[in-house]
């Protein structure tokens, strides 16, 4: 029984300390680049804000995008992420191709009317790969913020301590349960 439970005493403790590693790992990478996304094997993950594209992508979700090779090589029914003047950046379908691909027309399934500005090739960031994880974008909000950066770094570590105290208890507790025992 006791060798089960320092066994997985053991799991416990190592998966709290990776996740408090990884969660550490994180916040400093995506704080020293600056950059509020992750950038994963060619795939940049994005929160949804918005309803616009709806049903087919729910707000609140993650998806990916891969980046852009081609800035020409897009067609009617593609979905984009583009940057717009104000640097918002917008996931919408493509209604129209004008230009040899040089312009687009966009259009979030859920909107009545197509974008008004058209967007310039050099504008796309990337295409909608078909992953989203919905609701992940309420906790990747979150964790961008600092309140959650602090709560994501911080309450692996506090886990791990109490756990620790937890086991350090359990083990004294233990020992005098063994000496009163013995005499």
């Amino acid at each position: 029984m006791k060798k089960n439970f320092k066994v997985i005493s053991n799991i416990i403790t190592t998966c709290l300390l990776i996740v408090l590693l990884i969660m550490i790992s994180l916040v400093i990478a995506t704080k020293a680049s600056g950059n509020e996304h992750l950038d994963l094997f060619g795939y940049q993950f994005k929160t949804v804000l918005s309803g616009s594209m709806e049903p087919h992508i729910d707000t609140g979700s993650v998806i990916s995008i891969r980046s852009v090779d081609k800035l020409n090589s897009f067609k009617k029914g593609d979905i984009i992420t583009y940057q717009t003047n104000d640097d918002t950046l917008v996931t919408h379908r493509i209604v129209e191709v004008k230009n040899q691909g040089e312009q687009y027309i966009t259009k979030g399934d859920n909107n009545d009317a197509p974008d008004i500005a058209p967007v310039l090739a050099q504008n796309i960031v990337g295409t909608y790969s078909g992953l989203q994880v919905p609701y992940l974008g309420y906790i990747v909000s979150f964790y961008n913020s600092p309140a959650g950066s602090a709560l994501f770094m911080i309450l692996p570590g506090l886990l791990l301590i109490s756990y620790a105290g937890y086991t350090i208890w359990s083990a004294i507790r233990d020992i005098e349960d063994k000496n009163q025992a013995n005499t």
